[in-house]
């Protein structure tokens, strides 16, 4: 790892190392590169079916592999080098949007090949997922992770808002999805040479025989520590419900009246407003208090699905996704800080891909939960009973998690002894 210059003070200290910097290159392009994708994919899915049903299995489709795989995933990552299994994720991922492209070049109109390419997708990010978590720490001293945490999400949260914005831009240029996956499958590969130049060298962790005790290890640590289960757990809940992401394809044909490029601002207004609020986060860290912050801006993110589900204008839509988006990124900031310095380092990996279990279910399942609701009540009470249910998560949460509310400051924990 590359020695941080203890001169170099302020917002910016995280970017003092050499691999967190490659990292956040690689990480912004693999983003962008799925998010492009994810847009192509949902406006391809819809244009052939116009069933809301069909973007909710698209997120089946990938939450699947995730629910099958997390406990031998978690175990990877922490068995094997997280650089190598990350390259390896990366690479995998270009992979599968090349797929697309043949598919889509091949003019096969069922999208059962589509979900095929889903599932493949989704079993690459059930190793990236927790494999990225974990390896961040390692690139970074202690002392500046907060500040690595905050530049992580805003460096996420940028990607998510020029992603999908190229995506839909792209998709109207080319009046179809090649381009976009060509884009995505160029920008993969970028995202991998990134990775490949990464030289960090990480910490000798203890060989651990493989065992049904040490494979469900992460579950178990979770289970004792109430303040990273309550955190972890109400991301699951609450973002299930309100999530809407799924349905902007239908909110934009059918209710706002625009076309892929409008998808393309819908999907990327979300993450402006994290990406904000990731760099105030970033110069102005949450230090006080954070148990009560988290709980406070996930009922904000209810709030702000409720007026998103409401609305019949452009504009107000695209404000209340943003400000869905900077509440959003608070809690994501928090709950990565308190989950990553309260692991130790030898747990990281099944620890953290618990955590990406719940955050895909909230996510990938929480897609296929609202494409069911749509398909039940209608589009738009779907996104309001959505947001209502968030709301009640977390006056639950408040009550069911006293430590998770009474948190004031973060704390981190050294490594025990292995079970």
């Amino acid at each position: 790892m590359a020695d941080a210059d203890n001169n170099h003070v302020g917002g910016y200290i995280a970017f003092s190392y050499g691999d967190f910097t490659l990292y956040q290159i690689a990480r912004f392009f693999i983003v962008a590169a799925l998010e492009m994708q994810s847009v192509a994919v949902g406006w391809q899915v819809y244009d052939i079916t116009r069933r809301p049903l069909d973007l909710g299995l698209i997120g089946l489709a990938q939450f699947l592999p995730s629910f099958l795989l997390f406990l031998v995933a978690g175990h990877a990552v922490d068995r094997f080098e997280r650089r190598k299994i990350l390259v390896l994720c990366y690479a995998g991922l270009a992979i599968c949007s090349g797929m697309l492209l043949a598919i889509t070049f091949s003019h096969y109109r069922a999208i059962y090949a589509i979900y095929v390419v889903m599932v493949l997708v989704g079993v690459v990010r059930s190793f990236s997922a927790p494999g990225g978590r974990a390896f961040l720490p390692e690139l970074v001293s202690e002392e500046h992770f907060p500040n690595a945490v905050a530049w992580n999400a805003t460096i996420f949260e940028g990607a998510t808002i020029i992603g999908p914005a190229v995506g839909g831009f792209l998709y109207a240029l080319a009046k179809g999805p090649s381009v976009v996956y060509g884009a995505a499958t160029v920008t993969g590969v970028v995202a991998t040479v990134s990775m490949l130049r990464i030289k960090s060298k990480a910490k000798p962790r203890p060989r651990e025989q493989v065992s049904m005790k040490t494979v469900l290890a992460g579950l178990h640590y979770i289970w004792e520590q109430k303040v990273i289960l309550g955190a972890i757990s109400l991301d699951l809940f609450a973002v299930l419900l309100g999530g809407a992401v799924a349905l902007l394809p239908v909110f934009a044909r059918e209710i706002l009246h625009t076309g892929p490029w409008g998808l393309g601002l819908l999907r990327s207004a979300p993450g402006v407003g994290a990406a904000i609020m990731a760099l105030v986060v970033a110069h102005r860290p949450v230090k006080r208090k954070v148990g009560l912050t988290m709980l406070w801006c996930v009922a904000g993110f209810g709030v702000c699905t409720i007026i998103f589900g409401l609305s019949r204008s452009l504009v107000i839509s695209l404000i209340a996704l943003l400000l869905l988006g900077a509440t959003d990124m608070v809690s994501v900031i928090i709950r990565g800080i308190l989950v990553q310095l309260g692991t130790p380092d030898a747990m990281r990996g099944r620890v953290n891909s618990v955590e990406m279990l719940f955050i895909g279910a909230s996510n990938e399942l929480g897609q296929f939960e609202s494409g069911v609701t749509a398909a039940w009540f209608g589009t738009v009470p779907a996104v309001v009973i959505g947001g209502v249910g968030t709301l009640l998560v977390i006056a639950f949460w408040a009550w069911r998690f006293p430590e998770l509310r009474d948190a004031d400051k973060f704390i981190s924990v050294q490594d025990p002894a292995l079970p």
